[in-house]
């Protein structure tokens, strides 16, 4: 896992570059989110989908909000960038348009779009 720091419009905002799963369940988000606050300061993140668990994308397990819940209740604002176009699921993409259409939970295809709605003001 790597971190970077980068700035958008004045904001500051770490992105996370890692190949592999990081979020395996609730206390590994916790993890990374005391990582990345403790590393760079910042409360703007973005994140690759390979971070997250298959599991996280089975609505019914429970598990994508138990953990989009911590970064709304610790106010960690975060962009998940990767490609969504294979997931078939009704819920799955009602969520997504759902969490895109909010302010603290976006679901982007690149990192320029991450970067264009973790910086709103």
């Amino acid at each position: 896992m790597n971190i970077k720091q980068l700035e958008q419009n004045g904001i500051l905002i770490a992105q996370v570059e890692s190949e592999e799963s990081l979020i395996t369940d609730v206390q590994s988000a916790l993890d990374l989110m005391a990582t990345v606050r403790y590393e760079t300061g910042v409360d703007h993140m973005i994140l690759p989908k390979a971070a997250l668990d298959e599991r996280f994308f089975v609505l019914s397990s429970g598990l994508a909000g138990d953990i989009l819940q911590k970064f709304v209740n610790y106010q960690l604002k975060v962009a998940i960038v990767g490609d969504y176009a294979g997931y078939t699921s009704k819920t799955l993409r009602d969520f997504i348009y759902e969490s895109n259409n909010g302010s603290h939970v976006f679901f982007v295809p690149t990192i320029d779009e991450a970067l264009e709605k973790l910086s709103r003001v």
